[in-house]
């Protein structure tokens, strides 16, 4: 049995690497008969695997699209590949998926080998991002988000130490819910067991998150959703800075620069005014920068001395 279901997930690795095979050298790659092989052919077909046929001379198998995605069988090349990409993505390299970058690669993790995680680990560290970005995991380990999808999923108590926005630090002991990206940052929805309340946490600031091995029954969220939860927060958060600008450019062309940052509202056909809130005017100021057009700031008038003094210092240069 154990001989018959090796030979069966070799099958499977070699009709995933290769669109066609012809059925005598798919054989003989597996070391068995022509008949062996249909019988093996019929058994990945029996767990859901669409195995096509041929027949005649030329006649052999693809592996075709089913109606729902099964199992898949990668080396150790590929799960590394895997891995890392889904890192990045998890991290804000290709827009929309990051949530659901990191459900797959807490799967992933789970059940690969130390030797490839510790491949995964050194092809992070040891690669450096270029240029800046605003993505919603700059800054955060991949391998603390990891950690909290596994434990949100298995529904088991977590613990951190967590720096709140002034800086102080405390250990929190937490039923987490859920993993929530606004598109800038991310947040882990959970019930703090210390304070008795639901809370939202940035995961940028959570460090040493670690499984209890206690399980939890889910309470009820006083929100529609998580999203909903994480929304209602920021937003009864004071704001130090709302910040105002008129554009000299169309709207479509500043919405494809830095349209995920902010809101672009067209006031003619090459004039728009951008509208975004930061706790900081560094992140305006880079971003009308990177309009490369001529701008007016409306308010707040403090990014207009933050500007004078930024375009003083480039001056210099």
């Amino acid at each position: 049995m154990a001989n018959t279901s090796n030979r069966t997930l070799r099958l499977l690795s070699l009709l995933q690497t290769r669109r066609y095979w012809l059925g005598g050298e798919l054989a003989e790659r597996l070391g068995v008969s022509v008949r062996t092989l249909r019988r093996d052919v019929d058994r990945l077909r029996e767990l859901g695997y669409p195995v096509e046929s041929q027949r005649g001379v030329d006649g052999g198998y693809q592996l075709a699209a089913g109606a729902a995605l099964p199992p898949l069988v990668i080396d150790d090349e590929e799960a590394v590949a895997l891995a890392v990409g889904l890192q990045a993505a998890a991290q804000g390299a290709v827009e929309g998926i990051a949530e659901s970058s990191v459900r797959v690669l807490a799967k992933v993790v789970q059940v690969m080998p130390a030797r490839l995680r510790h491949r995964v680990e050194a092809l992070r560290t040891m690669t450096v991002p270029s240029g800046w970005s605003a993505s919603p995991g700059a800054g955060i380990d991949p391998d603390v988000l990891t950690a909290v999808a596994l434990a949100c999923r298995d529904q088991e108590q977590i613990r951190f130490s967590y720096t709140a926005a002034d800086g102080r630090e405390s250990d929190r002991l937490t039923e987490p819910h859920r993993l929530v990206c606004t598109g800038f940052r991310w947040y882990l929805v959970a019930y703090d067991l210390t304070r008795h309340d639901w809370r939202s946490f940035r995961v940028d600031r959570m460090t040493g998150p670690e499984k209890t091995g206690t399980r939890f029954r889910p309470r009820d969220l006083p929100a529609a959703d998580a999203a909903a939860f994480v929304q209602e927060g920021l937003e009864n958060q004071p704001v130090p800075y709302a910040v105002e600008a008129l554009i000299e450019a169309p709207a479509d062309v500043v919405r494809e620069r830095i349209g995920r940052w902010c809101t672009v509202e067209a006031v003619g056909e090459r004039r728009c005014r951008m509208v975004m809130t930061s706790n900081t005017l560094d992140w305006p100021t880079m971003a009308l920068g990177v309009v490369g057009a001529d701008f007016q700031v409306v308010h707040p008038p403090e990014l207009v001395e933050q500007l004078k003094e930024w375009g003083s210092r480039f001056r210099r240069a």
